[in-house]
């Protein structure tokens, strides 16, 4: 069993819905505490409409979102340690929670939702770690392939 992770920061709706089904997901459990955006599509009505028409489902986990102060206190003094310190005291109390999310992981293939694209700046590796501790399931980081220069491009360089 494996739980995957996606930030759709840097995509459009179309290349997120293309990277979900390259890996087979079925369930988006979007794990931001105010599911909502300026990128079209990725509000969360929205982005239900559209993953619901292509025949995933959407779930709203709003327990694992990062609390309103501890992403405050990020944003004014942008220390990442002191905000995992903060998230992961926060989501010592949601044991439920990661009871209910393993369950869907075991359930379906899901990937947890937020916006950052580096997994590694994001609550959503804390949250997915703590789906693998308590059902060993596996982690895997969606990244949207890095974009490479044109054909062209890459002869006038090997011309060069």
């Amino acid at each position: 069993m494996t739980v995957f992770t996606i930030g759709y920061e840097g995509l459009d709706i179309d290349a997120f819905m293309s990277l979900l089904a390259e890996h087979d997901i079925d369930t988006i459990v979007d794990v931001r505490e105010l599911p909502l955006s300026r990128k079209p599509g990725f509000s969360k009505k929205a982005l239900a409409n559209v993953l619901n028409l292509s025949g995933r489902e959407y779930v709203h986990m709003v327990e694992l979102g990062c609390p309103k102060p501890v992403r405050d206190r990020y944003r004014e003094d942008s220390n990442w340690k002191r905000y995992t310190e903060g998230f992961m005291k926060y989501l010592k109390t949601q044991g439920d929670a990661i009871v209910e999310l393993s369950s869907l992981a075991v359930a379906s293939n899901c990937a947890l939702l937020c916006f950052e694209a580096d997994s590694n700046f994001c609550h959503r590796s804390m949250v997915a770690n703590a789906v693998k501790d308590y059902c060993g399931a596996r982690v895997t980081h969606i990244k949207a392939a890095a974009k490479t220069a044109s054909p062209a491009a890459s002869l006038q360089l090997a011309f060069a």
